[in-house]
């Protein structure tokens, strides 16, 4: 049994939370239904505690130029309030973890790896911060993350922001954030998710998180909100094509087979790790014209595919289902899975097999499901 729990663990047990390993930490799986949570929050509203995540500040003059070579993506080219969905990754290509970066100043950044992944992203970090005239701090163990998530998610929050700050919620744009006062404590709010679905992640120390989720729980009654646990999360995302680490990336899985092209720059100037083993892999045209590529999987039964069942074309292997399960949304079955490039057009049959019997899904561009704006 993992050791980690959150600063939240005692309100789960109270809300009879069922609890799960993830990531080394006790994480609630559900608490009375997965699937009401799943449709709480398509629906109305779902609280979930993301606190096993990691926060590192990387804070500095160079800062902006630092991230640049420790990451893929263009993170000087934020704007100070915004952020940047970007990879770490290792000196041949492969993915050391998935992240938000949050520039917070002309000089200081926020950056969120993954659960399991946060204390090998702060080592990779420090390591690479030679050199470089920066800080890398980590305060993971001390930093909780509450997420309101759904389409009632902006009217709970402005019922605990004071009256004058309600602009700041309202007119906050997807994948930015801005300090509001909530209880009277300056937190930080990022307009942010992994469910497809409008939301909200606050950032607070370890010591109020109870407080601020019993002040949220109590704000959303009125509006459905609900809290929910990881088997929503999973299921929203994937619905949402969202990859999952350790499911459809790993350090043996590069930008462009995953459909992370876009978030690598090759285009900025300066050197970054991983920069000559990416440019090679785009020449050779890895995940466009030859080795595999992620896909989305639209099963045409009842039976759904799982992670690891093998992908078959007339009989013969041709790849293998990364993530899949029934789509409490869309009432079909859907999956991802790493498939041979040259089946992987959307309208392409192919084989799933279940146990021992194939059955036919469709290869369809992702994401399954995208919420009416």
């Amino acid at each position: 049994m993992s050791e980690n729990y959150t600063a939240l663990y005692e309100q789960h047990k109270k809300a009879g939370a069922s609890f799960t390993d993830f990531g080394g930490w006790q994480m609630p799986l559900k608490y009375e239904s997965e699937l009401a949570e799943h449709h709480a929050v398509r629906q109305s509203a779902g609280l979930f505690d993301l606190s096993h995540m990691g926060e590192v500040w990387v804070s500095g003059p160079d800062a902006a130029a630092f991230l640049d070579y420790a990451l893929v993506g263009k993170l000087s080219a934020i704007a100070v309030g915004k952020a940047k969905y970007s990879l770490i990754c290792n000196a041949d290509g492969g993915i050391i973890d998935d992240l938000i970066s949050y520039r917070r100043a002309e000089d200081k950044y926020l950056v969120v790896p993954n659960a399991g992944n946060a204390k090998v992203v702060a080592a990779a970090l420090l390591k690479r911060a030679a050199g470089f005239d920066v800080v890398v701090e980590d305060v993971s163990s001390g930093t909780s993350l509450i997420a309101v998530q759904g389409p009632n998610a902006e009217a709970i929050l402005l019922e605990l922001v004071p009256a004058e700050q309600h602009a700041l919620v309202t007119e906050l744009k997807y994948y930015a954030a801005v300090e509001v006062s909530i209880n009277g404590q300056d937190l930080l709010l990022a307009r942010t998710g992994y469910t497809g679905e409008d939301g909200f992640e606050i950032y607070i120390p370890n010591v109020d998180a109870p407080g601020l989720w019993e002040a949220l729980l109590e704000a959303g009654e009125g509006h459905g909100l609900i809290p929910a646990g990881l088997a929503a999360r999973d299921s929203l995302r994937l619905e949402a094509g969202m990859p999952l680490y350790g499911n459809e990336l790993s350090q043996h899985v590069n930008a462009y087979a995953a459909g992370l092209g876009p978030v690598v720059s090759l285009a900025k100037e300066s050197d970054f790790v991983g920069r000559e083993a990416l440019t090679s892999i785009k020449a050779a045209g890895v995940g466009s014209t030859i080795g595999q590529k992620l896909v989305g999987l639209k099963g045409t039964g009842r039976r759904a595919a799982r992670g690891h069942y093998s992908v078959l074309k007339d009989g013969s292997l041709i790849g293998e289902v990364t993530s899949g399960q029934p789509s409490p949304t869309l009432s079909y079955p859907v999956a991802m899975a790493y498939i041979d490039v040259e089946h992987s057009e959307p309208g392409t049959i192919v084989d799933v097999d279940l146990r021992g019997k194939a059955e036919p899904f469709e290869v369809v561009q992702l994401p399954f499901y995208k919420r009416q704006k």
